[in-house]
């Protein structure tokens, strides 16, 4: 078996901290993401591991060495979506575990080997936007849908076993030429195939499977995030506003002016540009 972990994108909506480093680098509870998952992998026998890198490619490097991993770039990691990065390792598809680099798993969810494709998922109490799973009385996929409630939703890792990879690699390649689909995900590709491409559902716990959107839900599960972010920018900010880094809440992209965030302190919301350093005032225009 091999793996193969994406960590090619920017992870926009983790603002600030994505403008330093990639998501996969961040330390959780004194481990960086991306080696937790390197070193269950290889607890689990699996030492043939390729990352697709994209986003502050070089900061990844250092791991060819500690880990023996291999690493190929993904140039279009700007422009399309994690469909790119499978792309560029389709070659490698065999049985193969899929995996994000921003994933944090509590137990070592590889020990457990594969009898067939499955993708991970977990279940929502109430709504979600995820990709929803529909089963047989097989625990087989038969349909997938964007949104729902109490519901199994697609979340962590999945496995491809040689068969399934074999049929998916000939489907990905073709829905690779339309350029439309290039900004889509490779689960869109599976969603697309479905009946030609048996998967499982793995029924995993929320203790199993962490995945942190924002900065915020990041310092909910790793509370040393309140007393130091690791973010040169925040302590800038707190420098200027002369408060301490746990005060700074509610991080936000402001996706009509480049490199800049929006944040929460005290009940106001302040503007805060990366290329002039410089605090505004949001609470004080909207009025």
């Amino acid at each position: 078996m091999n793996a193969i972990i994406l960590a090619a994108g920017i992870a926009s909506r983790f603002v600030p901290l994505s403008y330093e480093k990639p998501k996969g680098l961040f330390e959780v509870r004194g481990e960086r993401l991306i080696e937790r998952q390197i070193r269950q992998l290889l607890q689990a026998g699996v030492s043939d591991i390729t990352l697709v890198l994209g986003y502050k490619a070089e900061l990844f490097q250092y791991l060819r060495e500690k880990y023996g991993v291999k690493t190929v770039l993904n140039e279009d990691y700007r422009r399309y979506n994690n469909i790119s990065s499978l792309v560029k390792v389709i070659d490698c598809l065999d049985n193969t575990f899929i995996c994000c680099s921003d994933h944090y798993f509590n137990r070592n969810v590889f020990l457990e080997q594969p009898g067939h494709s499955y993708y991970a998922a977990l279940f929502a109490n109430g709504e979600t936007n995820e990709y929803c799973l529909t089963t047989n009385e097989n625990d087989q996929i038969v349909e997938v849908g964007v949104g729902g409630a109490n519901c199994w939703y697609m979340a962590g890792h999945a496995f491809f076993s040689h068969d399934f990879s074999v049929v998916f690699k000939r489907f990905l390649e073709h829905d690779y030429k339309n350029e439309s689909m290039r900004h889509f995900y490779w689960e869109d590709v599976f969603v697309r195939h479905l009946k030609y491409l048996p998967m499982s559902i793995m029924r995993c716990c929320d203790d199993d499977i962490r995945e942190f959107d924002t900065f915020d839900e990041l310092r909910c599960f790793d509370s040393s995030y309140l007393m130091d972010s690791q973010s040169s920018i925040i302590k800038d900010i707190c420098m200027q506003m002369g408060c301490n880094e746990w005060e700074l809440t509610g991080f936000q992209v402001i996706p009509e002016i480049k490199e800049s965030f929006m944040f929460c302190k005290s009940g106001m919301k302040y503007g805060f540009n990366i290329k002039t350093r410089v605090i505004h005032d949001m609470s004080t225009e909207a009025r």
